[in-house]
């Protein structure tokens, strides 16, 4: 299950459980919608509460990180688990975006700058 939360050319998603392929195409078109009306965007991914994730989503994943590798300003990866800051790295191949991963919510909006609520 995700959540998505949106500021000016900001989105936002929160996993919990297991991120199926079903939650990814829901991230994917939010992102598209403001890539389409508002240009580049910055990203906070919040994968702490993540259990894990379908095949499917890894290899659409690679597929939406190839087709937009220039839609993003800076994605900021919130996770304590290594595999997935592994897996933020090797994303770095595919994207023209600053990528860093944090293990403090606050200081990865900070890094996206953002300071207001973000809505739904």
């Amino acid at each position: 299950m995700i959540t998505t939360t949106q500021a000016p050319n900001v989105v936002a998603v929160a996993v919990f459980g297991e991120f199926t392929l079903a939650d990814y195409q829901e991230f994917e078109e939010q992102v598209n919608y403001k890539i389409q009306f508002e240009g580049k965007v910055n990203l906070l991914m919040d994968l702490r509460d993540m259990a894990g994730f379908t095949l499917d989503v890894a290899w659409e994943e690679i597929q939406f990180s190839r087709k937009h590798s220039n839609d993003f300003n800076r994605i900021a990866i919130l996770t304590t688990d290594q595999w997935v800051t592994w897996s933020a790295w090797v994303s770095q191949l595919f994207v023209k975006a600053d990528v860093q991963v944090f293990d403090d919510e606050v200081a990865a909006r900070n890094w996206l700058g953002i300071e207001t609520e973000m809505t739904s």
